[in-house]
């Protein structure tokens, strides 16, 4: 998944959302606030975002459940891209935010071939820097998927992409115009999985187009990110994707390998060990959608799993 895509879908859809209601008690910085080259106290981590709505919320998650630890947190939403942040936490003036595995890896490694979860996780371990390291990936990913109504999954039985073979040739695909002829659209699909479609119709990137086609039944299967609202509130379906079509892209905490002490990585790995997909999926929901307090968002969601 292209995260700048992500950023400008999520960005456009909710404006400056979070800025300010990231959580005023948390000693967040305002919009724009990048790293200041200024080393972060010994007794403190500070913990960024980048400048979209689900990175917030899971830095808000992050540095809640820290604080549910008794460790002393300052947050830094909204910084930017990582061109911006990675050199803040190389310098040491931001010591932890949330990643996404498979991205994280190519900014590092341009030639990264890897695309299962563990494969992925396995190589970005050696791609950090020193004083860099990504504690426990979690189940939940934000990438490309294969998404269908509930209906359409029950009439055909759908819980996997290759699912879909047999009955591939009476529906229509929708996607970027791009998905044509990448290997992750529609010639990856035939390649990996045997599915040659009725039609290819030409949508926008996982937009509103896109989310209408599904919805109108203009199109059967659509390429939708896995966490976006729309899933959730229409209640539609993920296709699971075992032969990895799409590389993984597991939302990881990043940290500075200095600040990563025993309390710091017990709070985050059990953050980790609660999040999946779907559960991401409706906490963006109710910070895109909704229009909620990402912190307090967050605040509810540890409640809710015990991490608090």
């Amino acid at each position: 998944m292209n995260r700048s895509r992500t950023l400008v879908t999520l960005v456009s859809v909710v404006g400056l959302l979070g800025v300010a209601a990231c959580g005023s008690d948390n000693g967040s910085s305002p919009l724009g606030n990048a790293a200041t080259g200024k080393t972060a106290a010994s007794d403190t981590i500070v913990v960024g975002s980048a400048n979209f709505p689900e990175n917030v919320l899971l830095m808000n998650i992050y540095a809640e459940a820290l604080k549910a630890k008794g460790v002393k947190v300052e947050t830094k939403p909204n910084i930017g891209s990582r061109e911006t942040y990675i050199p803040g936490l190389k310098d040491g003036s931001i010591d932890l935010i949330p990643e996404y595995t498979g991205v994280l890896l190519q900014y590092f490694d341009k030639k990264a071939t890897a695309v299962s979860p563990d494969d992925v996780y396995a190589a970005l371990q050696k791609a950090l820097p020193a004083n860099l390291i990504v504690l426990d990936k979690s189940a939940a990913q934000d990438k490309d998927a294969v998404v269908v109504t509930k209906q359409t999954a029950q009439k055909y039985n759908l819980k996997s992409i290759g699912d879909l073979k047999p009955v591939a040739g009476k529906l229509n695909l929708g996607g970027p115009p791009e998905w044509k002829t990448r290997e992750t659209g529609v010639p990856g699909l035939k390649k990996k999985y045997g599915l040659n479609f009725k039609s290819f119709v030409s949508l926008d990137t996982a937009g509103p187009l896109t989310i209408q086609a599904l919805k109108s039944g203009r199109v059967d299967a659509a390429d939708v990110f896995t966490t976006d609202p729309s899933i959730a509130q229409n209640g539609w379906v993920i296709l699971q994707d075992p032969k990895n079509l799409f590389a993984a892209q597991n939302v990881v905490p990043l940290i500075n390998k200095a600040k990563a002490g025993d309390t710091v990585k017990a709070a985050l790995n059990a953050v980790s060990q609660k999040l999946d997909t779907a559960q991401l999926g409706e906490l963006v929901k109710k910070v895109v959608s909704d229009k909620k307090n990402p912190n307090t968002v967050a605040k509810d969601w540890l409640s809710s799993k015990g991490l608090t």
